[in-house]
Parts: C-alpha cells; structure tokens; sequence
C-alpha cells in the first residue's frame, strides 16, 4: 500500500517507527520525518514509492535498489555521510531508517539563496569531497551527487544523503545494459556512454555541482534527458563567470577523459585552500602537483595527455577519438556494448 501524505500520519511502521509528516519527495521516494518508540529519538525513514504502471519484477527491483542504499551507505562510517540506523519491513516493502538531519538540502540552498560565493561553495565541496574518499574506501560509489542528496545542516555539518543508485565496487549491477541511472545533468560522460564508471564519475558530479553552485546553472542542462547526455559527452565546459578562484577546481574535475581529471587528494587540497579565501593554480593536468586522475590518488597510466588543452604546447588542437577537432579526449565505451546515450560524435 502506497500513503498518501496525510493519511499515512501517525502510522507506525514494523511496530516501532511512527511517521510524522513528510521531509521530502524524489522520482522514487518520500523521506518522512518519524518517532523511533522503542529508543524515543526521531529519526529519518525513506519510503519507496513504485510508479504506476509497473509490473512485479519491476517493483521488486526497486525494493532491492531501496535496500542497497542501505547496504552502500552502512559500510560507510563518516560524520558527513548520513548513518543508517536500520531496514524495517512492512507489508513486504523495505524502509530504511536513518539519522535524522535537520537543516537543508543545497538544492533548497540555492533556490532560497542563488548562487553562492566561491568560498563557501569550495568550503562545502571539500567536506562533501571527504565524505565521498571515506565512500570510495569502503568500495562504495555514490553514482547521484548532486545538489538534492547534500544536506546542510543546522549544525553546520554537510552531509552526503541517499546512496538509493549507489554501487558496490565487485557487486552485480542492478541495472540492465545500457540504462542510465542518475541525474542526467549531473552524470560523468564515460557513464553516458555505457562504460563502467570508478570513483573518477562521482568527482565529475561533484564538479558539476560546485559549477551548480557558483554559476547558477549547471553547465550542460539541456531541454531534454537525450540532449543533457549529448552535451555532457560532446560539448565543451561553458566558461564559469562567477568562480573567480574556484575555477581551476571545475576545470580540473570536469575533464572528460576520466584518467585525466584531478585526483581526490589533489581537488581536496585545492578545495581547502580556495575555501580558506586562497588562490590555486591551474595544475596543468594530471599527474602535476598530486593529480593524475585517479581519486584514490595515485598516478594512472597509459595517458600522454598531460594538460588541460593538449594541443596547447604545439599550437593545433589535437584530434579526438571520433576524428573531430574538438580539444578533449572522448571516453572510451564500453567493447561490444551499445552506448546508453549519445555516440559521442562531435
């Protein structure tokens, strides 16, 4: 039985958890605010909520995607990743229950807010960006970064919410060959194409977010989901006009060759001092100044490209993958596997 925002008030849920009212809503989800009766603490329970018109085997997929969240983010022990408390069962449906944090969400940030200052955006970042390297050593990706699943806190703890699409490093996919899941906007282009993502995907979200945050708009929000995916693979990064010192930051993360972004422990100190009121200079691409692409920050190999613009020190743009003109490197898709979105031709 589906609730509906009113009538579910006041239920409890597997004999302890008693629902409160509605915190919020997503494509898949409403998170409720609840009463924990057995230790009289109030706690966060999301409920999943399956679209009409699906059949059996579709709903018990998102059943196990719902409990997933809750396998990813328990093996994750970190102050800026929401702890979860339990998975309760009712009426053959999970629900997961969760620490309750009070505040708002960045979204709700924005919208109230508009776009903040470089500062505060890079400030925020890196304790987002701690979270997702405490996530990634656990062998967790999140796969969904974006403004809606950072919570800030009225404590001012940031934190990093619903690991409902999240991705056990060596675990089975859940998802079908060739879906997409996640925010479009917001997904890596190595992802669009249908390759395996790495903890590299999520710095490419965190990098769309933080351009989110300080810009107003996320730089490759189109019209449609196909042609969001389109201009994530294809289109170069819109130049930032607000970043001011945030900007080699964006550009680092926002590479489109996966191996040739910054690496975490390189972004995390960028994003410290930027946050602190400093500048950073543009590292010059991977490998230089602790980057090389890999977020667990070692040096990855087999990529000659090393700056931002490989075509820079010989004054000709170097020629992609597709046989365009364009200045980056296409990620590679996957051998024998049909892209989940556009072909990646320039």
């Amino acid at each position: 039985m589906n609730g509906n925002e009113s009538g579910d008030a006041g239920r409890v849920i597997a004999g302890r958890y008693r629902l409160l009212g509605q915190l919020g809503r997503g494509g898949m989800g409403v998170v409720w605010r609840a009463r924990d009766e057995v230790l009289g603490r109030e706690v966060a329970v999301k409920e999943v909520r399956a679209p009409a018109g699906l059949d059996a085997a579709e709903v018990e997929r998102m059943y196990r995607r719902l409990e997933r969240e809750a396998w990813a983010a328990a093996r994750v022990s970190h102050r800026g990743v929401v702890t979860v408390y339990d998975v309760a069962s009712e009426e053959g449906r999970p629900w997961i229950v969760m620490e309750l944090v009070r505040g708002l969400s960045l979204a709700e940030v924005l919208e109230g807010e508009g776009p903040m200052n470089p500062q505060r955006a890079a400030h925020i970042g890196e304790q987002v960006l701690a979270a997702l390297r405490s996530a990634h050593g656990a062998g967790v990706l999140h796969r969904d970064v974006k403004p809606a699943n950072v919570l800030v806190a009225n404590d001012g703890r940031v934190v990093l919410s619903d690991f409902g699409i999240a991705r056990l490093e060596g675990s089975a996919a859940l998802t079908m060959t060739g879906e997409v899941v996640g925010s479009p906007e917001f997904l890596a282009p190595e992802r669009a194409l249908g390759n395996e993502p790495g903890p590299e995907s999520d710095l490419w979200s965190l990098g769309v977010m933080l351009y989110a945050a300080v810009e107003g708009v996320s730089p490759f929000r189109k019209d449609t989901p196909l042609s969001t995916l389109q201009a994530v693979v294809d289109a170069e990064l819109p130049p930032p006009r607000r970043a001011g010192p945030l900007e080699p930051v964006l550009e680092g993360l926002l590479r489109k060759d996966p191996a040739e972004r910054l690496s975490a422990a390189e972004a995390a100190r960028m994003l410290r001092i930027v946050g602190a009121g400093g500048a950073v200079r543009d590292p010059g691409g991977p490998g230089v100044g602790g980057g090389g692409g890999r977020a667990d920050g070692r040096r990855a190999g087999g990529i000659r490209g090393r700056g931002r613009d490989p075509g820079r020190a010989t004054g000709r743009p170097r020629r992609c993958r597709c046989r365009c003109r364009c200045r980056y490197r296409h990620p590679r898709r996957k051998p024998g596997a049909a892209p989940a979105g556009p072909r990646g031709r320039c």
